[in-house]
């Protein structure tokens, strides 16, 4: 099919259905327990990956990857007719993914490609990779679907709970004086990403507290662009889902399973909730 292709990496957390829908190529994140090395979402899905979280094995860790799978994902656009390739890639203060996908490009000498560092991930990712594709499929230029995802990422915000911090602590995500207070005090902190790195947004005394706070802080943005929440195996994510049902967004709610990317740091029994606010409230809100 022939226009703007778009390229992303597994770290956005769009399900299977979503990435055929949308005719976008993902290039996998490596997830690596011990020695064994697992290509995400290929080798490795999120059902698997948690279930393995929960054993007693090594804690997981996450690969960028190489320039070369870059190309070789910028190459199957092209054989897929693409005159012109965007790529979406996961923050770059918080992986080596977006430097792997520049030096591919500039290496790529079959039709342009441009790379935008998200500064998001898991679903804040995957929504302005949806929203690219959309705008690709209707016929937008490179130029313009640059703009337009440049537009949309200062408005695009992710909130977290945490279903505990020991994941953080070890990978090193977090000051492990920190994590031990914050297990000591039963504190369920809620998490944020801003400016593309994650950052305690507030503290909550129970996990209860900190969804409905959860929920009450991504009503006040609302009526929101685009919706989404993503279950790190969770006990309660139909709850959660539940409570984000009723909230106004101009395309519908999209619930999807955390993948390996985020999960290796988040841990089991986090959710996180995604979304992007229109243009005209993106001033005051977050």
């Amino acid at each position: 099919m022939p226009g703007v292709h778009i390229v992303t990496d597994s770290a956005c957390d769009l399900t299977d259905q979503l990435v055929k829908e949308h005719n976008v190529i993902v290039v996998p994140l490596t997830i690596r327990f011990g020695e064994e090395e697992l290509q995400d979402r290929r080798q490795l899905s999120p059902e698997e990956f948690w279930d393995r979280c929960r054993g007693k094995g090594d804690l997981p860790q996450t690969a960028a990857p190489s320039p070369g799978a870059f190309q070789a994902a910028f190459q199957q656009a092209v054989d897929e007719g693409a005159d012109a390739i965007l790529c979406l890639t996961l923050s770059s203060k918080v992986s080596g993914t977006y430097g792997s996908a520049v030096t591919a490009a500039g290496a790529f000498s079959g039709v342009p490609v441009r790379v935008v560092d998200t500064f998001s991930l898991t679903m804040g990712q995957g929504l302005l990779v949806i929203a690219a594709a959309e705008e690709a499929a209707a016929g937008a230029g490179l130029d313009e679907l640059v703009a337009a995802t440049e537009d949309r990422i200062p408005r695009t915000r992710i909130y977290g709970v945490l279903g505990g911090l020991e994941f953080l602590q070890r990978g090193g995500r977090i000051g492990g004086a920190r994590a031990l207070l914050g297990s000591l005090l039963s504190i369920k902190p809620v998490i944020q990403l801003k400016d593309g790195e994650v950052a305690e947004e507030s503290k909550q005394r129970t996990r209860t507290r900190a969804l409905a706070y959860l929920g009450t802080k991504v009503a006040a943005d609302a009526p929101l662009e685009r919706l989404a929440v993503a279950d790190g195996a969770c006990d309660d994510f139909p709850e959660v889902l539940s409570a984000l049902s009723g909230i106004a967004t101009e395309h519908p709610l999209l619930p999807v399973d955390l993948g390996p990317v985020v999960g290796t740091h988040a841990g089991p029994n986090t959710v996180g909730v995604c979304y992007i606010v229109p243009a005209r409230t993106a001033g005051t809100a977050g």
